[in-house]
């Protein structure tokens, strides 16, 4: 696979420290411009730790992250946000006693253009036609897949240049993981650089462009997602019969 020359997000030797844990021991990410780079690995490896960096929400003990040449380590989130960064948190964390309409309403807080929120809006309802139909539904009231739905569109609507996408297959059945992997990939065939944490390795390997295989904070393997598919040790370990 030839890579695109642009690279949208880089960081270099990122360490994270909880305390006396390190849970990033200096990774090294190369995200390219229009692609899907998906993070896997099991439960503690380092993956959320990596996006709540990268979105400012944990700091980083040391390292750099760039957007685009722009250092965003020691940078606030909401300065993060307003650079071009949005995150889908795992757990969905929607606004829960907010209708949908309004919880995207939210997510438009980086713009200031009415023109853009309404074309963000068309575009969301495009993605996710379940959401303009509960639009004055409050967010309580959906299901588990509409709520992880209405995350991701929560995210899109800042225009984001960098989408962060954790755990969004998290407890849904198999039908609507499908139905969001197949959304994320119109996303990113749209335009929108895509960064996925995910433990559904097989689904997440068929749509990714490139992939880092974390173990305890530190990468362990990388490659073109098709080349990792069909490494018979990673399937061994990760992929098991899903």
């Amino acid at each position: 696979m030839h890579r695109n020359e642009t690279k949208a997000l880089t960081v270099s030797g990122l360490v994270v420290r909880y305390g006396a844990v390190e849970a990033l021991k200096g990774i090294d990410l190369d995200v390219r411009e229009g692609e899907i780079v998906a993070l896997l690995g099991a439960n503690g490896a380092g993956k959320t730790s990596t996006l709540r960096t990268i979105s400012g929400l944990v700091e980083a003990t040391g390292g750099s992250i760039k957007l685009h040449g722009k250092e965003l380590v020691g940078l606030e989130a909401e300065k993060i946000a307003y650079a071009g960064v949005a995150q889908s948190p795992e757990g969905r964390a929607v606004f829960r006693d907010f209708t949908v309409e309004e919880n995207l309403k939210i997510g438009a807080f980086t713009l200031k253009d009415k023109k853009a929120i309404l074309e963000n809006f068309e575009r969301v309802y495009r993605y996710f036609p379940v959401l303009k139909e509960r639009k004055n539904q409050v967010a309580s009231t959906l299901s588990g897949g509409e709520q992880q739905m209405l995350a991701i569109a929560r995210a899109l609507m800042s225009s984001p240049k960098i989408l962060l996408l954790d755990e969004p297959s998290l407890g849904l059945a198999p039908l609507i993981v499908q139905d969001i992997m197949r959304i994320v990939k119109e996303i990113k065939n749209e335009g929108t650089t895509v960064v996925i944490v995910e433990q559904n390795a097989a689904q997440t390997l068929k749509i990714a462009d490139y992939a880092y295989l974390l173990e305890l904070g530190k990468i362990k393997k990388q490659g073109p997602a098709e080349e990792l598919r069909n490494d018979p040790a990673l399937i061994e370990a990760y992929l098991g019969s899903h």
